[in-house]
């Protein structure tokens, strides 16, 4: 444990002296590392792959479970999508130095506040390769340095893209201490990292519900939680179903290990006769297995009884929980009691409905006749995201650019004393 204290605390050091360096970096020192990753990620794919093979082949071996290989994987299609995403975060505004809220105050000074860097995130993460380009890429234009401790089972592929952040870093002129990857497998390294407060300015869980639990209970460095995705979609009794069976067939079987993937289904016992056969039909040809309340089983035949249990569970399999509601209050009531307060959705054509449930359910996205599969941060603009955060402070939501950021007040004067 002396060692890992050690190893860390070089770690946090080297990463300290690089937030300093990155906070002043300009933008186009920014984006040009971020150009140079987007031109190594194509000219290293094949090396790329190559770790990432290593890495399933061995998360075979250990007979991981399909939802955790398939988040493992980096394919052809995978490095586009990371081009794409780091292509989106050069295109956006840098928000380093940004002034705001400028106004002048009776005695004459300027008050307003400034966009700020956070210092050194440090990021905890599981499976997903592909969060190693998206955080370090997000954290160089954000101006910050990020120190990366992704799970044991993607160590060849996380260590082969840390290789090309450097060279990219290198190329721009940027410190190459502003993205580092521990390269240790060590279970003990997560708990010494979290409470690395004299070097480490925010921690980001992003794995299972059990991994950020224990961070967020025992990290004594601030912590943006990204707990699990239990995601509902609601069928109001006012909902074009065409539209309603898209939408649940999309939210559910796109992608089934992700945190914005629907994993409760809630019907309105208005529509539950004729509409509920139409969706269990639809979810047993995509093998999806449906888990139901009383009122569910007395409709359809060939699903399961639902435990109060299913209803809180965020699956990342081919399951998904179902309940007949009353009225969109009742849905309402539901989701905020069992939802994660991740993403959540109501299909309908009522007004009165959609703003209500806009309003009053208690998750960081809320949607409106969409697919909770939308709740990402390429699609929301932002580029891509380091994780989407359940919290309230700071950030809350697909965590972007300025989620990263922080701001400090700025006062401008002329000779100004106070009287």
């Amino acid at each position: 444990m002396t060692n890992i204290n050690q190893y860390l605390k070089k770690i946090g050091l080297e990463g300290k002296k690089a937030s300093r360096l990155m906070a002043k970096a300009s933008t186009q020192q920014k984006n040009d590392a971020l150009t140079h990753l987007i031109q190594l990620l194509n000219t290293k794919a094949k090396t790329i792959l190559k770790a990432n093979e290593k890495d399933i082949q061995v998360a075979k071996k250990n007979k991981l479970d399909r939802a955790s290989i398939d988040r493992l994987i980096i394919s052809t299609k995978t490095i586009d999508s990371m081009i794409k995403g780091i292509q989106g975060i050069v295109d956006l505004k840098d928000p380093i130095g940004e002034i705001m809220h400028l106004n002048t105050r009776p005695s004459g000074i300027q008050v307003g506040q400034m966009r700020v860097a956070l210092g050194v995130i440090g990021m905890i993460y599981e499976s997903r390769p592909n969060v190693t380009i998206d955080a370090a890429s997000l954290s160089i234009k954000s101006g910050n340095a990020i120190i990366l401790r992704g799970g044991s089972e993607a160590i060849h592929s996380n260590i082969a893209l840390s290789n090309i952040i450097h060279e990219a870093l290198k190329k721009a002129g940027l410190s190459v201490q502003a993205v580092q990857v521990i390269d240790s497998t060590d279970r003990s390294i997560v708990e010494a990292m979290i409470k690395l407060d004299n070097y480490i300015d925010v921690i980001i869980p992003r794995g299972g519900k059990s991994l950020t639990k224990m961070i967020s209970d025992e990290a004594t460095v601030p912590v943006i939680k990204h707990l699990d995705g239990n995601c509902h979609v609601f069928v109001d009794k006012n909902a074009d179903l065409d539209k309603a069976l898209k939408i649940i067939e999309n939210s559910k079987t796109q992608r089934l290990g992700t945190c914005n993937t629907t994993e409760s289904l809630l019907i309105s016992k208005d529509i539950a006769r004729d509409f509920l056969p139409k969706i269990v039909k639809m979810l047993h040809q995509h093998k999806v297995e449906v888990r139901g309340c009383k009122e569910t089983l007395k409709l359809v035949r060939g699903i399961k009884a639902a435990s109060e249990d299913d209803f809180y569970t965020e699956y990342l399999d081919a399951i998904i929980s179902c309940k007949i509601i009353d009225d969109v209050d009742d849905a309402i009531n539901h989701i905020n009691q069992y939802s994660s307060h991740h993403t959540d959705a109501i299909v309908t054509e009522n007004y009165g409905h959609a703003m209500r449930f806009l309003k009053e359910v208690d998750s960081s996205s809320v949607m409106v006749n969409a697919s909770t599969r939308f709740a990402d941060g390429f699609e929301y603009g932002l580029g891509a995201e380091i994780g989407i955060s359940t919290n309230k402070l700071h950030a809350r939501g697909p965590v972007g650019l300025e989620g990263l950021t922080s701001l400090k007040y700025i006062v401008l004067g002329n000779g100004h004393i106070r009287k």
